[in-house]
């Protein structure tokens, strides 16, 4: 039922935008946030203007794309309508916008800005700061985005009374934070900038979702939640704005705020998706899907989750799009055959040829990891062989972080395939190894986590082996970053009733039923039975 996109529901959170396909009105502040973003441009465009960069800070990249040029339209003078324009096109946290597309904006913004006496100079630092993104100079995607970071910090230092300089400035910083550094300090650095804009701005969506993207990892994610419950009310109209409250609440195991979060935006992307020209919109309802089949599985909603898988597979094909659709619908799949140990159904599933290298991984992983489980060793050892070769064909286009993490899901087959065939200590050596690797990596924005961590499979594996003791450290290290982890938990409380110690076994029972519901996974219900036979006692 929480799958139906009911217009009446919609109409509940202020969206009469979208009830009406014959008439969509202007969005209001109400609908995507406050912004105040001061140009030379007529004045006549000015609240236009301001609701397009509004959009953009959401990421809603094609609305913002059509008011930008609405905008230009208007005022043909307007040389940062079209730095608007290059701008939506710039997708750093994903690497999937239309660079060719966005060069040629940038390229009318420098013309009109040349030309046009009006055009400030702090105008101008804007378009030269992006252009860092579009030069043709032979350097990587990550060089061009640390060059941008560093115009955008002298910007902020040249106008330190515009916001917006230091807005863009912080989602720069986690654009190109490191994922290997585990102090976080782009990350922190980001939150020192916005949080004081927040108290003072607390309506504009760019900084309540840049402090989620900042601190959407391990050591900040607590200090994101006043962001991540604010911003679905600063832009009640945008399907990112939405679904981007549960990377926090991901952090930190709020299920049921995932699930209302995304189940939300799930709604308004599949809207947006009837008057959308591209790939955008369907990206964006396969990345709530996601984060949403995710959360239902740790919180027990089996029948829930059943339910986005099947949604996922009936939707009809879509040209255009990026490694954010692409990853959702092999991990979508995937997530659910491992998390509820379905492996058969995972050693049978299919990689889409079409998708970029990293999204076949995931599949050719849980295919791995499926066929391993149940027995098929020939089938698991031509998915670690697929594997290697996604990983080397990854690193040929100069992209180390996914090259590094399809060799995590190489290394975790393999582990499995030792483990099966009789090889106990190498195996645990082996998944020992890849789920180090994992964690020397931050997780990308585009997913919820680890299909499953590499130290839950570890822990899986040690207490298949008759390791109670070493599987609940492990166990413990997983819950350390993903808090409240359905598997995890009862995993610990499994593995700690093996160990002889039934008071911190019980301790896991407790929070396994305090964060999952109903009775739909059998876990739950032998939960219930030993918390009931240990009261008894």
């Amino acid at each position: 039922m929480r799958r139906l996109l009911l217009c009446s529901f919609l109409t509940l959170f202020a969206f009469p935008l979208w009830c009406d396909e014959g008439h969509q009105h202007s969005l209001t502040e109400q609908e995507v946030g406050a912004v105040h973003f001061m140009t030379s441009c007529s004045s006549a465009v000015r609240v236009n203007f301001n609701r397009a960069v509004a959009l953009l800070h959401s990421f809603q990249y094609e609305q913002a794309r059509a008011a930008f040029t609405e905008v230009s339209a208007h005022d043909a003078d307007c040389a940062m309508a079209h730095w608007g324009v290059a701008m939506s096109h710039y997708h750093g946290l994903w690497d999937n916008g239309d660079m060719a597309a966005g060069r040629e904006a940038l390229q009318r913004a420098e013309n009109i800005a040349a030309a046009n006496p009006n055009t400030s100079s702090r105008e101008k630092d804007y378009i030269q700061a992006l252009a860092e993104i579009y030069h043709e100079d032979g350097k990587d995607k990550t060089a061009h985005g640390v060059f941008f970071e560093q115009k955008m910090g002298a910007l902020q230092a040249a106008y330190p009374d515009d916001t917006e300089a230091a807005i863009f400035h912080a989602l720069s910083l986690a654009i190109t934070a490191p994922k290997t550094d585990k102090t976080f300090a782009n990350q922190k650095k980001c939150g020192e900038i916005l949080q004081p804009i927040f108290a003072k701005q607390p309506h504009h969506p760019g900084v309540a979702h840049y402090i989620i993207h900042c601190y959407d990892n391990p050591v900040l994610a607590e200090q994101g939640l006043t962001a991540a419950r604010m911003y679905t009310k600063i832009a009640p109209a945008s399907a990112h704005a939405n679904h981007m409250p549960s990377h926090i609440f991901t952090r930190v195991g709020s299920w049921d705020e995932s699930i209302a979060s995304n189940t939300k935006s799930a709604q308004l992307a599949a809207l947006a998706e009837k008057t959308s020209v591209n790939g955008e919109a369907r990206d964006q309802r396969l990345h709530a899907f996601d984060y949403l089949l995710y959360a239902d599985l740790q919180s027990g909603r089996e029948k829930e989750a059943k339910a986005v898988l099947d949604e996922v597979a009936s939707l009809p094909p879509l040209t255009g799009l990026t490694l954010t659709g692409d990853y959702s619908l092999a991990a979508v799949p995937a997530r659910y055959c491992l998390e509820l140990s379905k492996w058969q159904e995972a050693s049978e599933l299919k990689a889409r040829q079409d998708a970029v290298p990293w999204a076949q991984a995931i599949t050719w992983m849980a295919v791995g990891v499926g066929s391993a489980r149940s027995g098929d060793l020939k089938r698991a050892g031509q998915a670690e062989e697929t594997l290697a070769g996604l990983r080397d064909a990854t690193s040929k286009l100069g992209n180390t972080y996914w090259a590094n993490q399809i060799e995590v899901q190489r290394r975790e087959v393999a582990a499995w395939i030792t483990d099966k065939s009789g090889k106990v200590d190498d195996a645990v050596t082996a998944m020992r190894s890849a789920a180090e690797f994992e964690e020397s990596m931050d997780k990308n924005a585009v997913t919820p986590g680890a299909v499953t961590p590499a130290r839950e499979m570890l822990a899986q594996l040690l207490m298949e082996e008759k390791h109670p003791k070493e599987a609940l450290l492990e166990y413990e290290a997983v819950l350390r970053i993903a808090p409240k982890r359905f598997n995890a938990v009862y995993g610990a409380a499994g593995a700690a009733e093996a160990s002889g110690d039934p008071i911190v076994a019980g301790e896991y029972f407790h929070k396994l039923l305090e964060t999952a519901v109903g009775d739909e996974r059998p876990e739950l219900v032998a939960a219930r039975k030993k918390l009931v036979m240990t009261s008894q006692k």
